[in-house]
């Protein structure tokens, strides 16, 4: 049996994380793991978080399963989340997920009972899971422009032109916010013509929302969600509570989908529970409790907020800072559009033997596409960082 199976391909990203481990330099710089980080280098539980699991701890008398789509009362507060606290939300349900990953692809195998024959678009470049994860569902995957490396912004001419020609009833995945792995977000401007396009063209939109609130706030970064809630009869949205809340290791998220009609949300919702049944059977609860929590306590959720509009304004300050730096070393402006970009990453426009050399003689371990997480970069420091950076790139071609 196992014999005949093939190598497995390495993980970039976790080959990367155990290569840092094993430097034994101390003065070594990790900007390539994905995940929020404070001044001291750790990624911390958040203040409401720790409170609300003292009230669960306090309070919760049962470990028994909970339903497959999960508890009603977390689905909801998601939803009015990711929605705003007014929307209309008799077409919308949700189940609760094993992370935004789970929700992706419990989402992306509902999709596929209803559209067996869609293809799925996504974003050139995305989120490298977003390939496994819709490959697994049995999609055929194509790919449309989004990135132009050298404004650092979307490339929306060449975005619109390629799902253009997606066929009918295809389904596009778009991040809703802070586009991983570049930061590069469309316009509102951008996101009407988007629209106009999967209206158009019978395009059913995927989105993938794991950065609200690392943007340019809770509610601004779920304005794209909400405009096409109104414009569009059909979505599906994958959240996810890892960033915003802290909850990495406890893997919350939530599937949520918008029908035309109350009985077709109904009947979604129901075989999306199937499908959960199907694949883990039952979501965890911890951390959705926890959040529950949070976001239903009044006093809780204004702590929570605050935090993370601090952890928000950090990323921002980074950004600059870092940008000024490069500016400075580099004596041009062709970093400025770090600035400029949103939430947790950006990417330079570093080649391979580049990132070997910053690794090899400086410490600094960058992911193979030159993705940076920006909550790693050093709040002291930075000069060194742009100086190692504008040394490598003047002597590797």
């Amino acid at each position: 049996m196992f014999e005949a199976l093939p190598e497995p391909k390495a993980d970039a990203i976790l080959g990367l994380m155990a290569a840092f481990r094993a430097d034994t330099r101390t003065d070594k710089l990790d900007l390539g793991v994905g995940v929020y980080k404070d001044s001291a280098g750790k990624t911390p539980v958040m203040r409401a978080i720790k409170n609300a699991e003292k009230k669960l701890l306090e309070t919760q008398d049962t470990k028994s399963y909970v339903a497959p789509i999960g508890s009603a009362a977390f689905c909801n507060a998601i939803i009015a989340q990711v929605f705003g606290s007014d929307a209309d939300t008799s077409c919308i349900r949700a189940a609760q997920s094993v992370g935004g990953s789970g929700a992706l692809r419990v989402l992306a195998d509902l999709l596929k009972q209803g559209r067996p024959d869609a293809d799925i678009w996504l974003s050139d470049p995305s989120w490298p899971n977003h390939v496994p994860l819709m490959q697994a569902a049995g999609y055929a995957l194509h790919t449309y422009p989004y990135y132009d490396a050298q404004t650092g912004s979307v490339n929306i001419e060449g975005m619109l032109e390629s799902l253009g020609k997606a066929k009918r009833g295809d389904i596009v995945l778009l991040h809703g916010c802070c586009h991983n792995p570049t930061g590069a977000d469309l316009s509102m401007d951008d996101w009407a013509r988007v629209v106009k396009l999967l209206k158009d063209n019978d395009l059913f939109p995927f989105i993938d929302l794991a950065y609200q609130g690392f943007g340019d706030g809770l509610e601004q970064d779920a304005a794209a969600v909400r405009y096409m809630a109104s414009e569009l009869p059909e979505l599906v949205v994958a959240a996810s509570c890892s960033k915003n809340l802290g909850l990495y290791r406890e893997r919350v998220g939530a599937a949520i989908l918008m029908a035309k009609t109350e009985a077709e949300a109904t009947r979604a919702l129901g075989r999306l529970g199937g499908v959960i049944r199907s694949n883990y059977s039952m979501p965890p609860d911890h951390g959705a409790n926890t959040t529950e929590i949070v976001l239903s306590d009044a006093a809780l959720n204004a702590d929570w907020k605050e935090e993370l509009e601090t952890m928000r304004l950090r990323m921002v300050s980074l950004r600059q800072a870092f940008s000024e730096a490069l500016r400075k070393r580099s004596n041009s402006e062709r970093f400025d559009y770090i600035a400029e970009q949103k939430g947790m990453f950006s990417r330079l426009p570093l080649n391979t033997a580049q990132l070997d050399k910053l690794r090899d003689d400086h410490g600094i371990y960058i992911v193979g596409d030159g993705r940076i997480n920006v909550a790693g970069l050093p709040e002291s420091g930075m000069e060194q960082l742009a100086d190692a950076i504008c040394t490598v790139l003047a002597e590797v071609e």
